[in-house]
């Protein structure tokens, strides 16, 4: 995970716990790439905070927003592993609330 204040949800690709390769992003992303995409196993949300801010993160299983949502993130949270949400993420959106 990169730890910039603009980051998205950075899953962790194949492992638990933050081992392994990360994504970042510094917004929406409809269509995550083929080595992300149903591979995430850890997320965090560095993003900032503050009034009016979407700054809470939905990751989707599948592209474009679509599907269930695997996991929402709050601002500064991080997960090690999530069963329910491992290897099911497409995509991901910043959102005012889970």
């Amino acid at each position: 995970m990169c730890y910039s204040t603009a980051e998205a949800a950075t899953p962790s690709p194949a492992h638990a716990d933050f081992s392994g390769q990360r994504a970042n992003w510094s917004g929406d992303d409809g269509w995550w790439e083929s080595w992300i995409a149903d591979e995430d196993s850890s997320w965090a949300n560095h993003g900032i905070s503050g009034p009016g801010i979407k700054d809470h993160v939905k990751v989707y299983s599948s592209a474009g927003q679509g599907g269930q949502t695997t996991i929402c993130l709050t601002p500064g949270q991080e997960v090690g592993h999530n069963g329910v949400a491992n290897d099911r993420g497409d995509s991901h959106t910043w959102a005012m609330s889970c």
